[in-house]
Order: C-alpha cells, then sequence, then structure tokens
C-alpha cells in the first residue's frame, strides 16, 4: 500500500445531483422543484414557525407575565452550604474571591446568602446580599458581613 494509491471504500462517494443542466441529464425543466407555488421559486425560504399561512402556534398561544429587563439574579449560598464550604477547605474569610477559586460560582455571578441551615464556625462572609435570617445567625456566632 502507497499513499498515492490510497482511494476511498468503494460505495462510500456518492456523486452530487447536477440540477438545471438541460433536459438530457433528467433533472431539467422543472429541475426538481415541480410546477409553480412558493416553493419552486428563487430566493425562496419558509419562516420558523410557518404553518402555510395558518395563525402559527407561538401567536395562537396567549402570553403571560412580564419579565422586567431590571431584574437582578443571584446565586443563592445557604448557611448549611457556606458550613460545608468552610469545613472543607478549612476556611474563615469566605469572600468572592475565594468562592471563585474554589469554582463554587463564576465570575460574573451576584452572590446572595440565605438563611437556610446551621452554622457552627465563626466566619467572615463578603457578598452582594444577605438575608436577615442569616446575617442573623452569622452574627450570633461572632461573624462578620461585607456586602460588596
Amino acid at each position: 500500500m502507497n499513499l498515492h494509491t490510497l482511494k476511498p471504500a468503494k460505495g462510500s462517494i456518492k456523486s452530487k445531483k447536477r440540477i438545471a443542466r438541460g433536459q438530457g441529464s433528467g433533472r431539467g425543466g422543472t429541475s426538481t422543484r415541480g410546477h409553480k407555488g412558493q416553493k419552486s421559486r428563487s430566493g425562496y425560504s419558509r419562516k420558523r414557525g410557518f404553518e402555510g399561512g395558518q395563525m402559527p402556534l407561538h401567536m395562537r398561544v396567549p402570553k403571560r407575565g412580564f419579565n422586567s429587563p431590571n431584574r437582578t439574579e443571584y446565586v443563592g449560598l445557604n448557611l448549611a452550604r457556606l458550613q460545608a464550604i468552610a469545613d472543607k477547605y478549612n476556611e474563615t474569610k469566605l469572600d468572592l474571591d475565594t468562592l471563585i477559586k474554589l469554582g463554587i460560582v463564576r465570575k460574573t455571578d451576584k452572590v446572595k446568602i440565605l438563611g437556610n441551615g446551621e452554622m457552627t464556625t465563626k466566619l467572615e462572609v463578603s457578598a452582594h446580599a444577605i438575608s436577615a435570617s442569616a446575617k442573623q445567625a452569622i452574627e450570633a456566632l461572632g461573624g462578620s458581613i461585607n456586602l460588596i
């Protein structure tokens, strides 16, 4: 076997249909597009969701609610999760940089501390927002909170 004698396997390569190359080709005339109609015209492309003129589903279904463009999305971290992180990584100071380094949140995320779970360690916590119950629980252990 030599590099100059290599060929693809028999039957693996199909020749392309040559459309609109005369009547003798068998694909001349209407060029496989049938007769007349929208789909036979050049430049035709069906719009996404088009249902042949019938009212499309996305327009038939009623719209509900409102999405505020100014909504702030937070990544919620419960006290139990903070305690688990502190135990696992031996941390006493949990700020945004530490959470990013540990892979818990992304650089663009905003963090909110929530009050679900138990705390046993005194922690210095830095976050964008904090719930009242979480603040109370952290301060009860002598920890501190820094809002970014």
